[in-house]
């Protein structure tokens, strides 16, 4: 999974797509350098990041949305937590909803992904972006981050989303210090009981700073690898990474390595 980023102020790349026009064009190469899905977001989560008017970040993701999606033959997914943005991503070409709450911001969304057969991604948090590290408190987080999405699942099914629709997250960075970041990813196994596919994400994190220094996010990418290796041999079917090409050839080794054993 791809990230396009239509903002001025995500923590790894922001400003670099937020003209149409350049955006879609790194979106249709990041289909040709090997993007299976490509993740178009209008909203930095980011820790600390102001909430945007759902206006704006419609003003900013349809347009890419509408013109990129005739241009690749990849999944296109909408980054967002808001109802009627993945409402008109949806009419506009994308096919899958990427939620970074869980259902738990806008419970909406979950009738979005039902009424139109959209994938749902639920991933892990707690809070907003403004106090999630506050509520990174965890007696066990392998469990209690399980424990979460299960809850999550339930919501989307509740709200009528079909249980073979949903891919699950457990939101490294997110509501979560270094080391529990860390853990999570020891551990992906640990969800394997939840029988969904699981996204994992860690691509250019600040997490990965308590292992190599204060690295600025683009100086982070042999980082990401490591990551990405472990997140691929401990379990998950889908990584979400900025840098495509690369980490295309570090997914193809890891599975390589995952079939071999």
């Amino acid at each position: 999974m791809a990230i396009l980023n239509v903002t001025p102020d995500s923590f790894a790349d922001g400003g670099v797509h937020y003209d149409v026009d350049r955006a879609v064009a790194a979106g249709v190469q990041m289909a040709a350098d090997g993007a299976d899905i490509i993740d178009v977001g209008g909203e930095s989560t980011r820790p600390g990041a102001e909430p945007l008017s759902e206006d704006e970040e419609l003003r900013r993701v349809i347009p890419v949305v509408e013109r990129l999606a005739p241009r690749v033959d990849v999944p296109i997914s909408i980054d967002t937590y808001k109802a009627r943005v993945a409402r008109e991503a949806l009419a506009a070409g994308a096919v899958i909803i990427n939620d970074v709450s869980g259902l738990q911001y806008e419970p909406a969304l979950g009738d979005v992904a039902a009424e139109t057969g959209a994938a749902l991604v639920l991933m892990h948090t707690r809070g907003r972006s403004g106090d999630m590290y506050h509520r990174a408190v965890y007696a066990e987080v392998r469990t209690e981050v399980c424990a979460e999405l299960g809850q999550a699942i339930a919501r989307a099914e509740a709200a009528g989303v079909a249980r073979e629709a949903l891919i699950v997250d457990p939101g490294v960075g997110f509501a979560k210090r270094a080391e529990q970041s860390f853990a999570v990813l020891a551990d992906l196994d640990a969800f394997a009981g939840l029988d969904r596919p699981i996204l994992v994400g860690p691509s250019r994190k600040s997490f990965l700073r308590s292992a190599i220094g204060d690295a600025p996010p683009d100086a982070r990418d042999w980082a990401t690898a490591a990551a990405i290796t472990a997140s691929v041999l401990s379990g998950a079917h889908i990584v979400r990474v900025h840098a495509v090409r690369p980490m295309r050839d570090v997914v193809r080794v890891a599975d390589g390595i995952c079939a071999a054993s």
